[in-house]
C-alpha cells in the first residue's frame, strides 16, 4: 500500500467532497474534518488541510490536484512497434525537479512530434544528464519470442516492466509519479506479467502520456535516438537503406 499527502485549499478540499460524496464516512478521530473510504483509496482530511491519500491508487487520486508537469516523475516509452526492420526499444527516465528548464529550452516532447536531427542532437545529453535505462530487442531475437508469445503487448510488457526493474537495480529512487502510456488496461498488462520474478506495480496507465509528461516524451526521445543508431548501423552492415515504418 502507498501513501501520498499534500496540503490542499478549501475549493479542492470541496472538489473532494462532491467527488467522493457516496464515500464519506464518520471521521476517526478529532484531528481528521473528513474521512474518505471506499475500495480503492482512503483520504483523510486533517484540521490542518493536510491530506493523506493512502491505498494502492494513493497516487492515481491525489495527482487531480497536482501540476503533474512540474513534479519529480518517472516514465517510459517503446519505439518501433510499427517498423518493419529493426528493433523494439523501450526506455525509461527519471526527471527530477530541477531538470524542467532544460526540457522546457529545448522543447522536448514526444519524439513522434521531433525532427530526427533534433533527437540525435539532443539524446546524447539527454543520457548524460537523466538517469535512465534502454533495452533493445533485436530483430531476430523478437521474432523467436513473437513466436513464442504470439502477442506484441505481451513483449511490450514485459519490456517496460523490466526498464523499471533495471532503474531499481541501478540504485534509483523511483517517483510515485511513474507513468506509461496505455497500450494495454491495466488489468491485461499485470497480467501479461504473470510468470515473471520481480514486478513494478506502482505505475499510472493514461493514454497519449508520452504528449502529457516530460519523463514519457524524455523516455519517447531515447528510445528513437536508439532506434536510429541502431537501422544505421543495419544500414552500413548490409549496405542497403532500410525504410523506417
Amino acid at each position: 500500500m502507498s501513501n501520498f499527502s499534500l496540503k490542499l485549499s478549501d475549493e479542492q478540499i470541496e472538489k473532494l467532497k462532491k467527488t467522493f460524496a457516496n464515500d464519506i464516512k464518520n471521521n476517526p478521530n478529532e484531528y481528521i474534518d473528513l474521512f474518505i473510504q471506499n475500495d480503492n483509496v482512503t483520504i483523510s482530511v486533517y484540521n490542518s488541510k493536510k491530506v493523506v491519500f493512502q491505498g494502492n491508487d494513493a497516487f492515481y487520486y491525489a495527482q487531480s490536484f497536482l501540476n503533474t508537469k512540474k513534479i519529480r516523475q518517472a516514465g517510459s516509452d517503446e519505439v518501433g512497434t510499427g517498423d518493419y526492420f529493426g528493433p523494439v526499444v523501450v526506455a525509461a527516465c527519471i526527471v527530477e525537479i530541477d531538470d524542467y528548464p532544460f526540457i522546457e529550452e529545448n522543447g522536448i516532447t514526444d519524439s513522434k512530434q521531433m525532427d530526427d536531427k533534433k533527437i540525435i542532437e539532443l539524446a546524447p545529453i539527454i543520457k548524460e544528464k537523466f538517469k535512465h535505462t534502454i533495452l533493445i530487442l533485436e530483430p531476430l531475437k523478437y521474432n523467436e519470442v513473437y513466436n513464442n508469445l504470439k502477442n506484441l503487448n505481451i513483449i511490450k510488457a514485459k519490456m517496460h516492466n523490466q526498464a523499471y526493474i533495471n532503474l531499481i537495480n541501478k540504485g534509483y529512487d523511483i517517483p510515485k509519479a511513474t507513468y506509461v502510456d496505455e497500450f494495454a488496461r491495466k488489468d491485461l498488462y499485470f497480467n501479461y506479467l504473470n510468470d515473471e520474478k520481480e514486478i513494478y506495480r506502482d505505475l499510472i496507465f493514461e493514454t497519449k502520456a508520452e504528449e502529457k509528461y516530460p519523463a514519457v516524451a524524455l523516455a519517447s526521445c531515447l528510445a528513437r535516438y536508439t532506434f536510429l543508431q541502431y537501422m544505421d548501423k543495419m544500414s552500413k552492415t548490409y549496405e542497403l537503406n532500410f525504410h523506417k515504418g
